[in-house]
């Protein structure tokens, strides 16, 4: 995501705004590659009066503040440790203003849109218009083209849209129709296709379910991985994305044909307009209903389960992560191929800070790709639960768990749309030469259950069938099912539900073998694609599935799931002249029964200077002093010292400023104007650099995280007083479309100063 920072001042003149000299790209991208790079040719132009759908998404303010909250709220040492903001906090700290939102709107209907819905809190406005009112609105011409993989047309703007508004919207949805999504299950027919073998051949492993033919229920799943406790989601809210609407009298014919009491808690809601209702042969609703099953068959006691129905991602997520009451935990079991895999982070990150588990189906089609029916996404966004399948065998019919091998279609691997790897898989030991994994990019998936073709399922007002399909799609609403009875037993605890999974599942598992064997099933044999199931970790199950006390340990004290600690320097600040010392205390502060020894570091230290601890390594709830020996002839200065503390995988640090003093030095500050600046690529923009206080000497300037490609250049290249130089910035031809935060640099006399100014490339 990136960072969105000017507001809009509605004011009587808001017409204004659509006459603009200069017109606001968007922060994602919308184009396909094969029509931007012209490997397909447009064979049509869509209909002027055509009708169009779409959802225009507002981003996030204060970006990297967001992504800090979501740190912490994850972070056991941080003092908003589970501390998860509802839907309208959200809003207040990290939403569209009022006034930008209310002028999207504006700007909506002035080119002849209607408003169809959307919501600050969810940061859209869905609107309806002609084919006419889209290329006006958006400077792009809707042109169809030959899909270069599949039998069909599809339709695409020529170029990336722009508007006129004053701001730049982060992404609208609906300019295309490329890739269609698609529900992640498999029969065993198909599968025999793909593998070039009889279908009877596919052995299912189905010989102990309690449903017909020895087929798996719902209810066999939760025997399976969570026993035969008493928790059955009560109290809870789950939600389930869907594409289609669905007929529950195929939901009523399961629990009928099995014996079992219809639970009678569903709700189908409508996203976008899109219709509810599905019946066959124009709608196939058998993954509608299986998720159902699922979900319900782990946590059958849910106060409400939601299907959210719609056409547009956005406006799904955006339902999701505003209706009430707030499904807290959520199953996906669609695939689909977005233009830029960055357009959901908004509502992924968002459903992080506001304690919602998403949790997605890892796929049906082995080893990831980038393209067709072994894509990733979104199973490989870093805010979403990755959930993978195995071939699962119980003791007996609705009996406890026997055994557990990898699925051979099971989806995982490195993220083919290059999302970073995320921090949760950086500890030591999670990637390895067994497993194969990045040490630069995310893999998955995170967790697994069982996906075989084992399952009983009832779909489109025709008869059942027993051990026909299989897939991820099983697994996905099984484990959101499962983190329901979690959250039921922190709700009686008067806790917080638990939110996104990964950051405590992978810190447990990685730095505790006992944590590890206790709550997975660590599934160690059986091979998908390119990657096999091994001890540990892998990117076939990723963790493995649950076992019955994975809720006790997500749900029982804080103190038993997540010891950490604190480190702190007093006093924080020392003045020391040359020749001499000066001393601080470290102090490690226990966090959750933390008691392990803490190694102290020291490092961005000066020439002539050193650090020294009379203790180390520390117990914890210990502490150290640290002394600070400046030698004779040290240049005087103001230095930022950190002093770090590892223990483990753990590792957190604290500041201490050093001043050397001597003769008197510099104390100056740096502003930019403008603080954001838009360049098309191959081209320049100029930012005003301003140095205001005390100088000793010449101040130099610098920048850094403009990106390879990009040039700066400063006009003067220094001052010796307070003044202005001028920062130019040139962009590569090559460059690709984003937005960064360079940070300039002003040095001088024995001190420094930044500013930092947003640029944004398209």
């Amino acid at each position: 995501m990136q960072k969105f920072g000017r507001s809009l001042l509605v004011t009587a003149a808001l017409g204004a705004m659509t006459v603009m000299a200069q017109a606001q790209s968007f922060m994602t991208h919308h184009v396909r590659d094969v029509v931007r790079n012209g490997q397909v040719q447009a064979n049509g132009s869509l209909p002027q009066n055509q009708t169009m759908s779409l959802d225009l998404v507002l981003p996030v303010r204060n970006q990297a503040a967001l992504d800090q909250f979501v740190a912490d709220v994850y972070n056991p040492a941080s003092a908003n440790y589970h501390h998860f903001l509802t839907p309208q906090q959200f809003t207040a700290q990290f939403g569209p203003s009022q006034a930008d939102y209310d002028a999207v709107v504006q700007f909506a209907k002035m080119h002849g849109f209607t408003v169809t819905g959307g919501s600050r809190d969810g940061m859209d406005v869905q609107v309806s218009g002609s084919v006419a009112n889209v290329e006006s609105a958006f400077h792009v011409h809707m042109q169809t083209y030959k899909h270069p993989t599949e039998n069909r047309n599809f339709f695409s703007a020529d170029q990336e849209p722009t508007t006129d508004l004053s701001i730049n919207l982060w992404h609208v949805t609906g300019l295309d129709n490329y890739s269609i999504p698609h529900p992640l299950l498999e029969t065993k027919a198909a599968y025999a296709a793909a593998h070039g073998i009889d279908a009877s051949k596919v052995v299912s492993n189905a010989t102990t379910g309690s449903g017909p033919s020895a087929s798996f229920l719902g209810s066999d799943m939760r025997a399976a991985y969570y026993g035969s406790g008493s928790l059955t989601g009560s109290g809870q809210n789950l939600g389930l994305l869907e594409y289609y609407g669905t007929d529950l009298a195929d939901l009523q014919t399961y629990y009928k044909n099995v014996g079992q009491a219809y639970p009678n808690n569903v709700t189908v809601l409508s996203t976008d307009g899109t219709s509810t209702s599905c019946t066959y042969p124009s709608c196939d609703d058998t993954e509608q209903t299986l998720d159902m099953t699922q979900a319900l068959g782990m946590a059958p006691g849910l106060a409400s389960m939601t299907m959210y129905v719609g056409s547009s991602d956005t406006a799904i997520l955006s339902s999701m992560t505003t209706h009430s009451p707030l499904p807290t935990t959520i199953g996906c079991s669609w695939g689909w191929t977005p233009a830029d895999p960055s357009t959901l982070n908004p509502y992924f990150e968002k459903m992080a800070s506001q304690g919602q588990s998403f949790f997605a189906a890892s796929g049906d089609n082995s080893t990831w790709k980038a393209t067709g029916k072994s894509a990733a996404w979104p199973a490989d966004n870093a805010y979403v639960i990755s959930v993978g399948g195995t071939d699962l065998t119980t003791s007996s019919a609705g009996g406890p768990w026997q055994s557990e091998t990898a699925w051979s279609d099971s989806g995982g691997g490195i993220s083919p749309d290059n999302i970073a790897i995320p921090s949760w898989q950086q500890y030591s030991g999670v990637i390895n030469s067994s497993n194969h994994g990045s040490t630069t990019l995310r893999n998955g998936p995170d967790v697994s259950a069982n996906a075989n073709f084992t399952f009983y399922t009832c779909a489109d007002q025709t008869s059942c069938l027993a051990n026909e399909y299989g897939g991820t799609s099983f697994a996905a609403p099984m484990w959101a099912g499962y983190i329901a009875l979690v959250n039921q037993q922190l709700a009686a605890n008067s806790e917080s539900p638990v939110g996104f999974l990964n950051p405590t599942i992978y810190q447990q598992n990685a730095t505790s073998p006992s944590y590890y064997s206790a709550n997975f099933h660590d599934v160690t044999s059986g091979t998908s694609g390119s990657y096999s199931a091994v001890t540990g970790y892998d990117l076939v199950t990723g963790w493995g599935s649950p076992t019955p006390a994975l809720v006790s340990a997500l749900s029982g004290s804080q103190q038993q799931q997540n010891p950490d600690f604190t480190i702190a320097a007093n006093p924080g600040s020392l003045t020391v002249a040359p020749g001499s010392n000066g001393s601080s205390s470290i102090s490690i502060g226990a966090v959750n029964g933390f008691t392990s020894a803490v190694t102290l570091s020291a490092s961005n230290l000066p020439s002539g200077v050193t650090v020294g601890f009379g203790t180390n390594p520390v117990n914890g709830s210990g502490s150290s002093t640290a002394t600070f020996t400046v030698a004779s002839g040290t240049a005087a200065g103001t230095y930022s010292i950190t002093i770090t503390g590892t223990s483990g995988s753990l590792s957190h640090s604290t500041t201490v400023t050093l001043t050397v003093s001597g003769t008197q030095q510099s104390s100056f500050t740096i502003s930019a104007s403008p603080n954001s600046l838009t360049i098309s690529r191959g081209s320049s923009g100029s930012v005003t650099i301003t140095l205001a206080g005390t100088t000793t000497g010449a101040v130099t300037f610098s920048a850094s995280g403009q990106g390879s490609g990009q040039t700066v250049s400063f006009s003067p290249s220094s001052l010796s007083g307070a003044g202005s130089t001028t920062m130019k910035i040139t962009v590569s031809r090559n460059a690709s479309r984003t937005t960064r935060t360079v940070t300039v640099k002003a040095s001088g006399g024995g001190t420094s100063a930044t500013t930092t100014v947003s640029l944004t490339i398209h």
